[in-house]
């Protein structure tokens, strides 16, 4: 018989790290934070909340509220406006952003950053490189063009140009 026991681990340094980057984001756009997590069974989503709460006193400009995993899913589906930033651990991001992108209507719309705590990033197009259409005319440039506007706003401060390219 086949066994297979996956852990979900994470300590206070990597969550307050993940935390202040995304209430950094948050004071840059609409000032709210939706911490998604899945309290109510994970030790993991428990510690998560608890540090997020904290880090979230120093930044009382800042609305922030809790949601569980499965109720996100729904609620980006029936009112993804009420989102600002959603901060959660990384599967369930993978799992909503994907959900999330349809609602553009392709993965192939959407931006992409991997911060760490300085200011620097990653920034790239979610979708890849997609070999299949390559040479033939037909790929969108916009994730690559809204990966550059993250890249201006988040990295490099300029958020005039970032919000001209965003226009």
């Amino acid at each position: 018989m086949e066994t297979a026991v996956d852990t979900l681990t994470y300590n206070e340094e990597e969550i307050r790290r993940i935390a202040i980057k995304g209430f950094e984001i948050a004071m840059k756009r609409r000032k709210k934070v939706t911490s998604v997590d899945k309290a109510n069974v994970l030790d993991s989503s428990r510690l998560w909340r608890k540090i997020v709460h904290e880090v979230a006193k120093d930044y009382p400009e800042v609305e922030v509220s809790d949601m569980l995993v499965d109720n996100c899913a729904m609620q980006l589906v029936m009112n993804p406006g009420q989102f600002d930033v959603i901060l959660t651990e990384s599967m369930f991001g993978d799992i909503l952003s994907d959900e999330a992108s349809m609602i553009t209507g392709s993965i192939g719309m959407l931006s992409s950053a991997s911060l760490n705590k300085t200011k620097l990033g990653l920034y790239e197009p979610s979708h890849g490189s997609a070999p299949d259409i390559a040479g033939k005319n037909v790929a969108n440039p916009i994730a690559t063009i809204l990966s550059a506007a993250m890249m201006l706003r988040y990295s490099l401060d300029l958020d005039k140009e970032a919000d001209a390219i965003e226009a």
